[in-house]
């Protein structure tokens, strides 16, 4: 590449972009509203709970949903709605 000094890699200018989009994106995250963060983490704890009593109970007639990070994400990010979710997605897939 002509164009860049010496010295000056192209690898070193992606590096220098991808951190200071990565500080951009830190940032905007602590500026995240604090209700928005303690919902998530309420979505996430009862979607892990309602997944486990699924399995716990499911257990007894043979429905079991298998966690794995997929189904541990929508339970998560969607709460109780995700379980439903992926419940209902169970019944009519298999």
């Amino acid at each position: 590449m002509p164009f860049l000094p010496a010295g000056l890699e192209f690898n070193v200018i992606i590096a220098y972009a991808f951190g200071i989009i990565l500080i951009y994106l830190i940032g905007r995250m602590f500026l995240m509203p604090i209700k928005l963060v303690f919902k998530l983490i309420y979505n996430g704890l009862v979607g892990g709970i309602m997944l486990w009593v699924v399995n716990f109970v499911g257990g007894y007639i043979g429905f079991t949903i298998g966690i794995n990070p997929i189904t541990a994400l929508v339970a998560g990010f969607l709460g109780l709605p995700g379980v439903v979710l992926l419940i209902l997605f169970k019944i009519f897939i298999n």
